[in-house]
């Protein structure tokens, strides 16, 4: 079975067949790389793993990246959590920490899983992860969110490219905010439809977003937007299971994104010549660095 390239046909299919988004995408997962289905689960379960590793990886780690520009966020927040009283319940300080643990993890250059890439990839695990938790749902529950979400990202991908240097960070951590909602609505029993509109409105809300990293690095403003933007996810799904719809269909918000992305200057799509990388601090930064390296 050929997988659609639309969200809309995905829908269709899915209608058709009665079927799940998950079931839908592990079918034809399977049918293209002649694998059994099981085999699928199977791989998106080393993946879990390797986020879950993350997780426990940075939780623990204070040590900073080879910059210094991060590395101990992480470990500032769990601290609070354990000693000060808090403006989040326990499961958005979870996310929050996860999302940090884990894209510190890869700022250190620690085995992560990019989740569409390397600079997003705090997102998809501290939604899926600390929700799950939450709820208490098992593995196969999570497993059918990650791969709810890969489906998101790959269906973006297909009039998108996940890139921030080719349409800023609207299509990195904008997608994976978009994939984990998704992934919380499905592990939440949503509908295929609520799945789609969890998505639609986190990736219609995050839309411009410039890709702007200072010294050229993962780092500034990335760590912390990963925070900012896994809340954002919950959101999305909270949204979307309440029974409220993206008036935009998220086919023509891709399509959307996609001019914006063509539109942004080539300055704001990780070339760090605008933006915070620009700032005055964002240049005393880079030039310190440089410095710094030459000297090693």
């Amino acid at each position: 079975m050929i997988k659609p390239d639309t969200f809309r046909d995905i829908l269709e299919l899915s209608e058709r067949r009665n079927k799940k988004l998950y079931e839908i995408c592990q079918e034809c997962e399977a049918d293209s790389l002649e694998i059994s289905q099981e085999e699928i689960r199977d791989r998106v379960k080393v993946i879990l793993d390797a986020m879950k590793e993350a997780i426990k990886q940075g939780l623990k780690s204070k040590e900073k990246s080879s910059s210094g520009l991060s590395g101990d966020d992480c470990a500032k927040l769990v601290k609070k959590y354990k000693s000060e009283k808090t403006l989040f319940p326990e499961t958005l300080q979870k996310v929050l920490t996860y999302s940090l643990a884990t894209v510190e993890q890869n700022a250190r250059m620690g085995k992560i899983a990019a989740c569409p890439t390397a600079g997003s990839c705090g997102i998809v695990p501290a939604v899926i992860i600390a929700m799950s938790e939450a709820l208490n749902l098992d593995e196969e529950a999570q497993i059918n969110a990650l791969i709810t979400a890969g489906l998101v990202g790959e269906t973006v991908s297909n009039k998108l490219a996940l890139a921030g240097a080719v349409a800023g960070c609207q299509s990195e951590c904008g997608v994976a905010a978009a994939m984990a909602a998704a992934g919380l609505a499905q592990m939440c029993e949503g509908t295929n439809e609520q799945i789609l509109n969890a998505a639609a409105l986190t990736l219609k809300n995050i839309m411009g977003l410039v890709c702007d990293p200072v010294a050229g690095l993962v780092e500034v403003p990335c760590v912390k937007r990963n925070a900012f933007l896994s809340i954002y996810a919950v959101t999305g799904a909270e949204l979307a299971l309440a029974g409220i719809e993206s008036v935009i269909p998220v086919d023509e918000i891709v399509d959307a994104m996609k001019q914006v992305g063509q539109m942004m200057s080539p300055k704001l799509k990780e070339s760090s010549e605008a933006g915070l990388a620009t700032t005055t601090t964002g240049t005393r930064i880079t030039e310190e660095l440089a410095q710094k390296w030459q000297e090693d």
